[in-house]
C-alpha cells in the first residue's frame, strides 16, 4: 500500500528513527538497513538508499524530491526488546496499517519508552548468572555465594562507573578491578577455594557476547566496516576486563595466589 500524500522528507524521518532505535539497542547493521529499506517500499519510496554504522545512519531517496538525511548515534546499550518491538511496526506498516504519520508517532513513543528490565532485577540475573558459570566451568558449590557477590557487585558498578566515567574503557577496568579484588578477598577470608574459577564465573556477565555476534554477523552479510568497528570494540571491552583481572593478581602474586 503507498501513501502518496507524505513527503520524502516524512517517510525519511519515519526509517531514520526506526533505524536509529534499532541501531542503539543492539541491532545488527544489514538488519537495520533491511528494515529502513521495507519501510521505504512499503510507503511507496523504491529507490531509498541507507548507509549504516555503529555511530552514524546516512539515509537518501533519489527522484525529484531528493531527500538525504544523517543522524549521528552517540549511545549504544543491549534492549533486544525495542529491536523486536520496532520490527512489529515495520511488519504493521508493510501490511498497510500505519501511515507515515502513525508510525512516526509510535516510534517516538518506542524510543522514549523504558523497556528494559530494572536496575535490581539486572544485578540479581548477573549474580545468579555468575554462580551457574562457576558451576559450568566446573567450580565447586562452596564457591557460588563468592561468584554470586562479586558478579551482581561487578555489573552494579559498572552501571555506576558508566555514569561515573564517559569513558566505557575505563568503567569496564574498574567493573573487573573490583570483581577481582572481591574474588581475591573471599579466597583470602576462607569463604571461596579457587580464585580463578570465582573470577571466570563473576566476569561472564561483562563479555561482550552480542557484539562479537554482531560483528560476525555483519561481516557474514558483507558490512565490513560495521564487522570491523564492532568486533573493535569487543575487543576493547575484552581487554578492558583482562586488564583489570591481571592487575589484582599481579598486584596480590606475593600472597601466595
Amino acid at each position: 500500500m503507498t501513501y502518496p500524500a507524505a513527503t520524502n522528507y516524512e517517510i525519511a524521518q519515519v526509517c531514520l528513527l526506526a533505524g536509529k532505535i534499532m541501531l542503539e539497542n543492539g541491532g545488527e547493521t544489514y538488519r537495520v538497513e533491511d528494515t529502513m529499506t521495507h519501510v521505504a517500499e512499503a510507503f511507496g519510496v523504491s529507490n531509498s538508499h541507507s548507509f549504516v554504522t555503529p555511530t552514524g545512519i546516512i539515509f537518501s531517496i533519489d527522484g525529484p524530491e531528493q531527500t538525504t538525511r544523517l543522524i549521528r548515534i552517540s549511545a549504544r546499550s543491549t534492549d533486544l526488546r525495542k529491536v523486536t518491538v520496532v520490527n512489529a511496526v515495520s511488519r504493521r506498516i508493510s501490511q498497510g496499517e500505519l501511515t507515515p504519520e502513525e508510525a512516526y508517532r509510535l516510534l517516538e513513543e518506542i524510543d522514549v519508552a523504558q523497556m528494559r528490565y530494572p536496575a535490581w532485577f539486572q544485578i540479581l540475573s548477573a549474580a545468579v548468572a555468575s554462580g551457574c558459570f562457576l558451576i559450568m566451568f566446573q567450580g565447586e558449590w562452596h564457591d557460588f555465594l563468592p561468584a554470586f557477590v562479586a558478579g551482581g557487585a561487578g555489573l552494579a558498578f559498572l552501571n555506576y562507573f558508566n555514569r561515573l566515567v564517559p569513558i566505557k574503557f575505563f568503567a569496564e577496568f574498574l567493573a573487573s578491578l573490583l570483581i577481582g579484588t572481591m574474588a581475591f578477598l573471599f579466597v583470602k577470608m576462607g569463604l571461596g577455594n579457587e580464585l580463578d574459577t570465582i573470577i571466570i564465573g563473576s566476569v561472564m556477565p561483562l563479555v561482550p557476547g552480542l557484539l562479537i555476534t554482531n560483528a560476525v554477523r555483519d561481516l557474514m552479510a558483507g558490512h565490513f566496516v560495521s564487522g570491523v568497528s564492532k568486533g573493535a570494540e569487543a575487543f576493547l571491552t575484552a581487554f578492558a576486563i583482562g586488564a583489570g583481572i591481571a592487575f589484582v593478581l599481579s598486584f596480590y602474586n606475593g600472597e601466595g595466589i
